[in-house]
C-alpha cells in the first residue's frame, strides 16, 4: 500500500509540474485558440495518459514477485557391497547321487532338458544357471 502512495504522489508532482511549464492564457488569445483549440485538448489528454500510465506502472511494480525455489538434490551414499559367506560343503548325500556319478547325470539329463552335463549345471525359470542337486 505504501508504493502505491508513493506512486500516485509522484505522479500527481509529475503533472503540476508538466502543467506549471504550459502559459498563461491572455484575454488577446481569442484568434489564437479558435484555431488551435485541438492543440488542447491533446495536451490534456496526454497529461491524463502521463498520470494513469505512472499509477499503473507504479501499482505493477508493487506487485511482489514470486521466485521459485532452487532444487534440493539429495546426495545418496553407495551402499555397502553384499557380504558373501562361503561354507564348506558337508553335504550328507544319503540316498541322494552324488555329483559326477554316472548316477548323477542320468538323474539330471532325465528332470532337466536344459541339462550341460559339461558344466553339471540347467536354465532355471528364472533364466540363470543352477547346479544340478539330486536329493
Amino acid at each position: 500500500m505504501n508504493r502505491i502512495l508513493k506512486a500516485s504522489v509522484l505522479s500527481f508532482a509529475v503533472g503540476a509540474t508538466t502543467l506549471a511549464m504550459l502559459p498563461a492564457a491572455h484575454a488577446d488569445d481569442w484568434r489564437w485558440r479558435r484555431h488551435h483549440r485541438h492543440n488542447d485538448d491533446a495536451l490534456a489528454a496526454g497529461v491524463i495518459g502521463l498520470a494513469a500510465g505512472a499509477l499503473i506502472g507504479g501499482a505493477l511494480a508493487s506487485q511482489p514477485r514470486y521466485y521459485e525455489p532452487e532444487p534440493t538434490y539429495v546426495i545418496r551414499e553407495p551402499r555397502p557391497a553384499p557380504v558373501r559367506r562361503y561354507y564348506r560343503a558337508d553335504y550328507d548325500y544319503g540316498g541322494a547321487y552324488e555329483p559326477w556319478s554316472p548316477e548323477w547325470y542320468q538323474y539330471c539329463s532325465d528332470r532337466y532338458r536344459s541339462f550341460n552335463p559339461r558344466t553339471g549345471t540347467f536354465v532355471g525359470y528364472d533364466g540363470l544357471r543352477h547346479f544340478c542337486q539330486a536329493n
